[in-house]
């Protein structure tokens, strides 16, 4: 457009309609009033016009506030709402000093317009600047208003957390709580069952006593009961339940008539072995379990106070279809004793151990010479914990097998236990055939069977011997041998993390360390003798140690000598090296004047020699006090 020949009204109708770029209107406005009162039809103000049309970069300037106000909104800067509200008026202060410096740049024709025009100019900006601060206050307190909601969101957001974790713990802490009142409650119910089946099963043992009771009132076939004995220790609550039997007269016929179907006609006799559930199995066959064993409840148990190693007699219950194992009817006897004798009987434990001071005299014309020897030079007692200290090939079994014979032969008395641990079959055999007698027992175990088998058979012999020892009785063990059962424990027990010379674990030797020290004389009455054989000089750093742990636990010791054996000098006895602690109470002065010569003479030099003039003498005499007499009038006059 020709501003310079446009009308005043062209010129207000350019500027009302056109976009100026930049221009607002409120510049416009002033513009057109600027236009009214300079316009004369002849001055060209294209000038004015183009000095409201304002560069790229002031409009990029201008607008900057705004996009930082936008970008402080979208950002959400931590800068206070006073610092945004500086920097907008900062941003305002430059655009008005750069807007004055153009104005000044332009070269108005007239005076006079250019300051009107300055002044409208300077109102507008002043109008702009209020308009912008305004604009700025509201910026910033919506800023604030903004930052402040979001910290309230965020603390809202943090309780809502905590409340939530809280929420949680709670609702796992109720859970675990249930959980364990659920547990409580089904231990409180397994528990219930269990005693509801052990009273079922005392209450039917209970009845199956007074059945038998019943029975033997009215037909005397069978012997009195236990039941009707007087027993001191005899449950109060039993008694109390069996008279409130007896009152019911309608059932009681009904039981005499059902008593002879419970009672299969059978008797059951062998030794107990008491689980650790409380009930139990008479063993019969090698002490070992078996398809004939008997089963004894835990109320008989309880009844009669039976442990474990208690030979017991007793008939055995009708089984029905769905019984694996008869079942005990009722207690004939306990030890070859009544029930209610043993009622008070003391444990074993709670026995006074004193030295042997009884000897078991094996001297007889008929004794062959290594018992001789054994005799005299090492004596047996009643309680003691003997070693025979054997090589291979020295005659220990043949030894065991004359000992064991001797005491059977002379002591009807002694109750005599043979155990043989990981043995030969044919030992056996031939030993099982050559002991005989009313009070003798071989237990054996053979090397081809399992080492737990060897364990148990150990551990329920020695059991046998403490309940016969509790009655006062005198038992005698022979253990061939305590260096075999120390291997079985060792591959049996669980490992302790320490291992000794030789492979063996610490933890193997308690049991049989258990088993050689239950031997002792007891001063209430009764004694335990052990004599057991020690392996040495076969080449195992293990039996070497096993040895070595034995060695100073027992109070006799026999040793063999190898040398002997392989001349062919039996027996084979180093009688330098054996001997029997506090002999003193076992022989007589004029034994033990002789023994101590004779140790004396064989710790010499020529001891080999003089051991074989020994055993010329024990040969040509019948006896051993044949035997001292020869010596003090022979050796001692040397």
């Amino acid at each position: 457009m020709d501003f310079k020949n446009a009308s005043l009204d062209e010129l207000k109708q350019f500027v009302k309609e056109h976009k100026i770029k930049g221009v607002s209107a409120l510049r416009k406005s002033a513009l057109i009033e600027f236009l009214e009162k300079n316009y004369n039809g002849e001055t060209d103000h294209t000038a004015e016009i183009n000095e409201a049309k304002p560069q790229k970069a002031d409009a990029e300037k201008k607008k900057r506030p705004g996009k930082t106000q936008k970008k402080g909104k979208t950002e959400h800067t931590d800068k206070s709402a006073s610092s945004d509200q500086t920097v907008q008026v900062k941003n305002a202060e430059a655009t008005e000093q750069q807007e004055k410096s153009e104005a000044d740049v332009v070269k108005k024709p007239d005076r006079n317009k250019s300051e009107n025009s300055q002044k409208s100019g300077e109102a507008g900006r002043r109008q702009h600047r209020n308009n912008a601060g305004r604009q700025t206050n509201r910026n910033g307190k919506r800023q604030e208003r903004d930052h402040r909601s979001q910290g309230n969101n965020n603390r809202n957001n943090n309780s809502n957390r905590a409340s939530n974790i809280s929420n949680t713990n709670n609702a796992r802490k109720d859970t675990d709580q249930e959980n364990k009142q659920v547990v409580a409650e089904q231990t409180k119910q397994e528990v219930n069952t269990e005693k509801t089946a052990v009273e079922k099963s005392v209450m039917a043992d209970k009845k199956t006593a007074y059945e038998k009771t019943a029975i033997t009132d009215k037909k005397e076939t069978y012997e009195k009961p236990v039941m009707e004995e007087k027993n001191p220790g005899f449950d109060t609550e039993v008694r109390t339940e069996i008279k409130s039997e007896n009152r019911q007269e309608n059932s009681l016929s009904q039981q005499e008539s059902n008593g002879p179907e419970l009672d299969s006609g059978k008797m059951a006799h062998g030794i107990l072995e008491v689980m650790q559930e409380g009930y139990g199995f008479i063993r019969s066959a090698n002490y070992l379990p078996g398809d004939q064993d008997i089963y004894v409840s835990p109320a008989q148990i309880r009844r009669f106070g039976l442990k474990t190693g208690d030979i017991i007699t007793g008939n055995i219950r009708v089984k029905t279809q769905g019984e694996k194992f008869g079942a005990l009817l009722y207690v004939a006897s306990v030890n070859g004793e009544s029930p209610a004798s043993i009622a008070g009987r003391k444990a074993f434990e709670d026995l006074t151990p004193i030295f042997p001071n009884e000897r078991i005299n094996m001297d007889g014309e008929d004794s062959p010479i290594p018992i001789r020897m054994i005799d005299l030079l090492s004596p047996i007692g009643k309680g003691q914990r003997g070693m025979i200290v054997s090589p291979p090939k020295t005659g220990k079994t043949t030894l065991i097998k004359q000992i064991a014979k001797c005491i059977s032969t002379r002591y009807s008395e002694i109750h005599l236990l043979v155990l043989l641990i990981d043995e030969r079959p044919e030992e056996v055999t031939d030993i099982r055939e050559s002991i005989e007698g009313p009070n003798v027992e071989v237990i054996y175990s053979t090397f081809d069977e399992l080492p737990e088998h060897h364990k148990r058979v150990s551990e329920m012999v020695i059991e046998r011997a403490k309940r016969l020892v509790e009655q006062k009785k005198d038992v005698v063990i022979l253990l061939d041998s305590i260096t075999r059962l120390a291997r079985a424990y060792n591959l049996t027990v669980p490992p302790s993390g320490r291992t000794l010379s030789g492979g063996l674990d610490p933890a193997a030797l308690h049991m049989p360390k258990k088993f050689f020290g239950a031997a002792r004389n007891m001063r209430e009455g009764g004694s335990l003798t052990i004599l057991a054989t020690a392996l040495v000089e076969t080449g195992s750093k293990m039996d070497d140690v096993v040895f070595e742990e034995f060695k100073g636990t027992g109070n006799m010791e026999l040793v063999l000598d190898r040398k002997l054996a392989e001349k062919r000098i039996f027996p084979a006895i180093d009688i330098a090296k054996s001997s029997t602690r506090r002999d003193d109470l076992l022989l007589s002065p004029e034994e033990q004047e002789v023994v101590y010569a004779l140790h004396k003479i064989l710790s010499g030099n020529k001891a080999e020699d003089m051991l074989e003039d020994v055993l010329k003498l024990f040969v040509r005499t019948k006896n051993n006090k044949e035997f001292i007499y020869y010596v003090k009038k022979s050796l001692l006059r040397k």
